[in-house]
């Protein structure tokens, strides 16, 4: 197949060599001087390009900031980043802004082809798999979603209770951890399951138009009102409504959203009457409501009404131990909708990068990842250099030239799981040998099994392992934090999680 790729380079001599490896490889070229000309010819043959290279020092708009061009833009085409560098730095920091693979100058045919060739794949298999995704429309149970953390169990006992009344329910969490899916689940489980479910995005509104999307406007009722329109609330009449980011509400909406909530009526803009509505409100904030009331930018009255029945969903780094369950279902889904001729797993290295890594996207940026490296995937399991973005990130592992993940805490290659002595024994795929008990160990061991013979949760592990390291250190921070392969602000953030105080960090008897 033909592909049409995008070489963006200030060097004229480099971008002949480039273009005459291209087409060499049977492919078009096209070029650009810098990312802003880039951006120009993505503009006039964006629907034809399919991979684009990307030199990273140029004037007046580098590679960096070509890349943040693309992210606004929700641009998906793969970029490949060269650089004459060859700083680790440097690679990083495009990974994390984007960058799906990248080659050193003076790259070869060989390694510049296998690069293109991996590209392409991506964007072929990805516009296909898009399709089988998880539809937004889907309907979801509470048996859709996977989890093994006491603290999601209680979310979803929650969940279950709310479903058997119409109180408001007030979804509290980070972007990402999955309110939507909760909301939707609620309603699965309500009298309401076969009615609508509407769900509206209050931050992605323009203010100016909140009240009409949301209570509809009668035709004529202000400049540019051509014809009637039916808000959100009236299309979900007998239904359920759901309100994301609902602290991103103006003032002047949470009025009448208020008097929607107390008296079941909205006020259509431009209507002589109210109308009626019957309408299962939830909503979803990623703010602390409670201190937008006190800062005068939500109202309280309405937060007394909405914060009925609050739901608190925790971040993904507060329940580590769904990451191994969370990352096995996405890829036996993704494996399926791919219709992979084999089954795919996930290696013990995989495992350890994705479960040490915080997840600040929780787990919309872990699906997009193991979805990433299942379109790309080439063996039977998934290792840890199918995720080189999530290595860029976290302290410990880092990007060879090859593109191969090395573990830099040994200066070896990632552990291979064939060699189980070798793998750090907080992993989170334990398996108890006959040795192995809950009642003997060194004094300086960390159990992998509690003393009902089942493995232990991976959160209380990493508690003892902080613990263990806070005294053998003396309380040193920064050696605690250099030792257990950190930042120090991600150790400050663990020993508030945990309640550790680091002056006295032996737990004390219960």
């Amino acid at each position: 197949m033909t592909a049409h790729i995008l070489v963006i380079d200030d060097d004229p001599v480099q971008r002949r060599l480039l273009k005459n490896m291209i087409e060499r490889s049977g492919h078009v070229a096209h070029m650009a001087e810098n990312g802003r000309a880039g951006l120009d010819m993505l503009d006039r043959k964006g629907g034809l390009i399919n991979v684009i290279l990307l030199d990273l020092m140029m004037p007046e708009m580098n590679g960096s900031a070509f890349l943040d061009a693309l992210a606004e833009r929700e641009n998906t085409i793969p970029v490949i980043v060269q650089t004459g560098q060859g700083g680790i730095e440097t690679v990083v920091m495009a990974m994390r802004a984007g960058a799906f693979d990248f080659v050193v100058k003076p790259v070869s045919p060989e390694r510049l082809g296998v690069a293109v060739g991996n590209a392409l794949k991506m964007d072929q298999r990805e516009g296909r798999g898009r399709g089988g995704r998880r539809n937004r429309t889907e309907t979801v149970h509470f048996d859709d979603i996977v989890s093994a953390s006491p603290e999601m169990l209680r979310v979803i006992e929650l969940g279950r209770r709310a479903a058997q009344s119409n109180i408001p329910v007030v979804l509290e969490g980070e972007s990402g951890v999955g309110k939507e899916m909760v909301a939707r689940a609620i309603q699965a489980a309500s009298d309401r399951a076969h009615k609508p479910f509407v769900t509206v995005n209050c931050g992605a509104i323009p203010h100016n138009l909140v009240e009409s999307i949301l209570f509809g406007h009668e035709k004529g009722a202000f400049t540019g009102a051509t014809e009637r329109h039916t808000g959100k609330f009236m299309e979900a009449d007998g239904g359920t409504l759901f309100l994301d980011e609902i602290g991103d509400l103006p003032l002047e909406v949470q009025v009448k959203l208020l008097r929607a909530v107390q008296q079941g009526e909205i006020e259509t803009i431009g209507a002589r009457f109210p109308q009626k509505v019957n309408v299962r409100l939830i909503s979803a904030t990623n703010r602390d409501l409670i201190n937008e009331v006190r800062e005068g930018r939500f109202r309280e009255d309405l937060y007394y009404r909405l914060n009925v029945f609050p739901i608190t969903i925790p971040a993904l780094r507060k329940r580590k131990e769904d990451i191994p369950v969370l990352v096995r279902a996405f890829v036996q889904r993704f494996a399926g909708e791919q219709k992979l001729a084999r089954p795919l797993g996930v290696s013990a290295d995989a495992m350890a990068l994705l479960t040490s890594y915080d997840w600040p996207g929780n787990i919309r940026q872990l699906e997009n990842a193991i979805f990433r490296a299942v379109v790309l995937s080439e063996g039977a399991e998934l290792n840890a250099a199918d995720f080189p973005q999530i290595a860029a990130q976290v302290p410990g592992y880092g990007l060879a030239e090859d593109g191969a993940i090395t573990w830099e805490a040994t200066s070896q290659r990632m552990p291979d799981p064939a060699s189980e002595s070798r793998l750090p024994s907080v992993y989170p795929d334990f398996r108890p040998t006959e040795s192995a008990s809950a009642d003997t160990g060194p004094d300086n061991a960390i159990l992998s099994v509690d003393k009902g013979g089942h493995v232990r949760k991976l959160a209380e592990v990493e508690e003892e392992l902080i613990r263990f390291a806070l005294k053998f250190y003396h309380g040193q921070m920064s050696q605690v934090a250099r030792k257990l392969g950190i930042g120090r602000s991600t150790l400050y953030r663990k020993l508030k999680d945990y309640g550790i105080d680091p002056d006295n960090p032996v737990k004390e008897a219960a």
